[in-house]
C-alpha cells in the first residue's frame, strides 16, 4: 500500500481540485443535520424556527478532527518501519493527534515554497514500504538484508533535508511566490 501511494504521489500531476473528496463523516453530518447558512459566532448549534441546526463551525471542527485522526492512523505503518516497540508507536500517534492541527498553519505557509515535497514524501513512503516488505519476507524462509532503525532515520532525515533545500533554492531563484 505504501509503495503504491508513493508511486501515485510521483505520478500524480492532477490539480488539487481533482484530488479533493469530502470525507464520509463530513458528508454524513451535512446530510443528517440541517445547518445554518452562516456562522453564529462561536456556537456549534443553534435553535432556530423550532429546530436544532448545526453551524458551519461544527462542520469545520468535524473536518479538522477526522483529518487529524486519519493523519495519525496513516503514520502507523511509518512508525512500524522504524520500531516494533508498542509503547513508542502508541506515544508517537498520541503526539501526532495532539500536534498536527498546529502544524497545518506552518506547513500551509511553506507549501508554496516546498515544490519538491511530494517527491520527497513519495521517496520516504516507498522506502518504508520496501523496508516493511523486506522485514516480512524472513517469516517465509527468505533471507533479506536488515535495514536498521538508525539507517531508516538517516534516510528519512536526508530525504527531507534534500527536498527542503532543493525546493527553497529553486523557489528563491524563481522569485517571490504569490499567496
Amino acid at each position: 500500500m505504501l509503495v503504491w501511494t508513493a508511486w501515485k504521489l510521483v505520478g500524480g500531476n492532477g490539480s488539487a481540485d481533482e484530488d479533493y473528496h469530502e470525507n464520509a463523516l463530513l458528508r454524513r453530518v451535512r446530510r443528517t443535520r440541517p445547518s445554518t447558512e452562516g456562522y453564529r459566532g462561536t456556537r456549534l448549534t443553534v435553535h432556530e424556527g423550532g429546530r436544532r441546526l448545526v453551524t458551519p463551525l461544527l462542520v469545520v471542527i468535524v473536518a479538522i478532527g477526522t483529518t487529524d485522526l486519519l493523519f495519525a492512523l496513516d503514520s502507523i505503518p511509518a512508525i512500524f518501519g522504524l520500531t516494533k516497540d508498542q509503547c513508542i508507536v502508541f506515544t508517537a500517534n498520541a503526539f501526532a493527534l495532539m500536534g498536527l492541527r498546529q502544524l497545518y498553519f506552518l506547513i500551509g505557509g511553506l507549501l508554496n515554497r516546498l515544490i519538491y515535497l511530494s517527491y520527497g514524501l513519495s521517496a520516504i513512503l516507498g522506502f518504508i514500504g520496501v523496508k516493511l516488505f523486506l522485514e516480512a519476507l524472513p517469516s517465509d524462509g527468505v533471507r533479506t538484508p536488515h535495514i536498521s532503525t538508525t539507517l531508516s532515520l538517516a534516510v528519512i532525515a536526508g530525504v527531507l533535508a534534500i527536498t527542503a533545500v532543493a525546493s527553497l533554492f529553486v523557489a528563491r531563484r524563481r522569485g517571490p511566490v504569490p499567496t
